[in-house]
């Protein structure tokens, strides 16, 4: 991710979670609020609960950063966003992945 910072901190997440706004797909619930610096950054979370192997959750966590990666030059605004994998019967493929991400930040109006 060339142009984008990573969300690292627990309270950076939390600020994201209280004080933006969230829109929600079938695999992903995406959490934006606009920066104070104007800089992009991008958190991602996947719960045991969701995905309980750790092999399961990277493999779904990478899925997310190459899709964002191919949406990263197209974004418009400087956001803090939080991508959260949503717990689904298997893993979900690199094109829906991909699809939902595009309607999320349409819908967001990042893009």
């Amino acid at each position: 991710m060339k142009y984008t910072e990573s969300l690292k901190k627990n309270y950076e997440f939390a600020r994201v979670y209280r004080k933006g706004k969230y829109f929600t797909s079938n695999n992903l619930t995406l959490y934006v609020l606009k920066s104070r610096d104007g800089s992009k950054r991008i958190g991602i979370t996947v719960s045991k609960k969701a995905y309980g192997r750790s092999v399961d959750r990277n493999r779904v966590r990478r899925l997310v950063r190459e899709s964002y990666r191919s949406f990263e030059q197209d974004m418009r605004e400087n956001a803090e966003m939080v991508f959260v994998i949503r717990k689904n019967k298997e893993l979900p493929a690199y094109s829906e992945i991909r699809n939902e991400m595009n309607y999320l930040l349409k819908q967001s109006g990042l893009m």
